[in-house]
């Protein structure tokens, strides 16, 4: 698969990058599209198709969730393939998108050189240059995420479980996997044996008769470990893992999937160091299955992609991760958010986002999930849950039910952000069964499914059905650095470092942020544990110590070597580090 620019647009939400591709893919840049929602997606397909063209998909038609999700891919990838054609139709020299194209390329890309070299050319040689650089446009992938961990099993009309083929995820799977869409599929949140598994019945997941793989595997982790087991359980099934997409465990939008204090740095070296092995281990297991299956081996040349995402901020720390880790992209999440050109953000959230302090970006309780769960304290979403509770109805109306996944009062699976489950829990308060503290818990719980879809309606102009607008966002903390509304050129030449956006002179460095943020998360394991756990809870802070106390000391090894322009920046990180070390001392 092509990749023209060396960053992507990780998923935003469920709805925040939902018609990125419409905006972005043409000008070769890559992103990520959730296809958890089959009602969003089917609701924004919609929106996008003139009326008279629209075919609805009913959610009474038999499996209309794996139909719903093949016809947005089929039509973002109609959509993109002709804005493509249009953009290779246009002269040169007006203005147009085809210049932009190669505007946005960072300066030392082969075809940035080839095109300044059209822009000075005359004659035939500029009519032969111009045809080469419209030949090579290529526009970047549409690529899907599965969060694995949201798979509920589906009923029938007698209430009957469905085979597990009918669960959420592997009915996502399924829905990709049929669509015409170019990209990969993104596997995050840890493994699924059974989503693995139903991987195997899709030809495009294998490698065709020229060792090629139609829709590439891309698997988010977050560590080396996670990778090679995650890979040779792929491998065993003849699937290749075309990229590892590593995210730092707390720098991050979204979910955080905190590790045991594991930094990114040395868990970036690691890869680095380990990369032939990975390649080498995983390669040798997925060729012998695919011998054993008599299909079509893979390139012995075959070599997968090492990415990183998660708080990168400006060029300078893009350059470093991609040369002194060897990497092959990075991926700029949040500060997309505050490109319109790039993602869907409601106007109301969008000032919101604008008007937020530091401090109001948080990593919070409120995912059903279980998992903390980055968020905006000033969002519509928010206000509503605490007007619920003070109205002395807290909880949400389940609709979507895609979070649903707690059996502790029912038969079948409830969300702990519906009306249902948190009404139960204060039934169970009331009868002195669990404390303030644990009630409070459960109520900080809000509904995702409707905030986190509701903004790509919203910013087109449409209403969420049920008129539930209020919105959940969930921005890594980097994005509080970040002020202003920016265009795509704008941040796309930041990232490259063709300029330099004005960032709040405090931001830290990208590593000394994530050591913060885990000195904190630390603080608050301490704080929070129960007394009860007393010698379970000392082994994991001393283990959890120790990890930080090793990526203290590799940061302050290697800090000479980091490509820092900027003294005074090199200086602050120093300081930085001899802070966390000193407060993890303390800790």
């Amino acid at each position: 698969m092509s990749h023209i620019h060396n960053f992507h647009i990780p998923v935003m939400g469920l709805g925040f990058t939902v018609d990125t591709p419409l905006k972005v893919a043409r000008f070769g840049i890559s992103s990520v599209v959730s296809i958890m929602d089959d009602q969003l997606l089917e609701d924004m397909r919609s929106h996008y198709t003139p009326e008279n063209q629209f075919e609805p998909i009913s959610e009474k038609v038999p499996d209309s969730r794996t139909k719903r999700i093949k016809a947005y891919l089929n039509f973002l990838q109609r959509t993109v393939d002709a804005q493509v054609e249009e953009l290779k139709s246009q002269n040169f020299g007006e203005g147009q998108e085809i210049d932009k194209y190669f505007d946005l390329l960072p300066i030392d890309h082969p075809l940035s050189s080839l095109y300044l070299k059209m822009k000075l050319a005359t004659g035939n040689e500029k009519l032969d240059l111009q045809e080469a650089l419209r030949e090579a446009i290529v526009p970047g992938s549409i690529d899907v995420n599965i969060m694995t961990k949201v798979d509920k099993l589906n009923y029938d009309k007698e209430g009957n479980a469905l085979p597990r083929e009918y669960s959420d995820a592997l009915l996502a799977l399924k829905g990709f996997a049929e669509s015409d869409v170019k990209g990969g599929v993104v596997f995050s949140a840890g493994m699924n044996p059974s989503l693995y598994g139903y991987a195997e019945q899709f030809e495009d997941f294998f490698p065709d008769e020229n060792g090629q793989i139609k829709k590439p595997i891309i698997l988010k982790v977050s560590d080396y470990r996670s990778a090679l087991v995650q890979g040779k359980f792929l491998a065993k099934k003849g699937l290749w893992v075309d990229e590892y997409r590593i995210e730092s465990g707390l720098n991050c939008g979204g979910h955080a999937f905190a590790t045991d204090g594991f930094l990114a740095g040395p868990i970036l070296d690691h890869f680095k160091s380990n990369r032939e092995n990975l390649r080498n281990d995983v390669l040798t297991i997925c060729q012998a299955a695919l011998m054993n299956k008599n299909r079509p081996l893979l390139s012995s040349r075959v070599q997968p992609r090492i990415t990183y995402q998660g708080g990168i901020g400006n060029s300078d720390e893009n350059q470093m991760l991609l040369e002194k880790y060897e990497l092959d992209g990075t991926g700029w999440g949040s500060p997309f958010l505050l490109v319109p050109e790039a993602t869907s953000v409601d106007e109301k959230t969008f000032e919101k986002l604008l008007k937020a302090k530091k401090s109001d970006f948080y990593l919070s309780r409120a995912s059903p999930l279980g998992v903390p769960f980055n968020n905006l304290r000033t969002s519509t979403a928010e206000a509503q849950r605490k007007e619920r509770i003070a109205k002395g109805r807290p909880g949400s109306p389940c609709y979507k039910k895609l979070l649903s996944s707690n059996v502790e009062f029912t038969d079948k699976p409830i969300c702990t952000a519906s009306r249902q489950y948190q009404n139960l829990k204060i039934k169970e308060k009331e009868a002195g069964k669990i404390s303030d503290a644990e009630l409070n818990e459960v109520l900080e719980k809000d509904c995702l499914c409707e905030g986190l879809g509701a903004p790509a309606l919203l910013s087109v102009g449409e209403t969420p059905r049920r008129n539930l607008n209020a919105v959940t966002i969930c921005p890594g903390p980097n994005l509080a650095y970040f002020k202003g509304s920016f265009s795509l050129k704008e941040m796309v030449d930041h990232i490259y470092g063709k300029v330099n956006l004005s960032l709040d002179p405090d931001r830290p460095h990208v590593f000394v942020k994530e050591l913060q943020l885990y000195v904190k998360h630390l603080k608050s394991d301490i704080e929070n544990a129960m007394p009860e756990n007393g010698k379970k809870v000392e082994a994991y802070i001393n283990k959890f110590k120790k990890n930080l106390s090793e990526g203290i000391a590799y940061y302050q090894e290697f800090k000479d070597s980091w490509s820092m322009e900027n003294t005074l920046v090199l200086e602050r990180v120093k300081a930085q580090l001899a802070e966390m070390k000193l407060n993890l001392q303390l800790a």
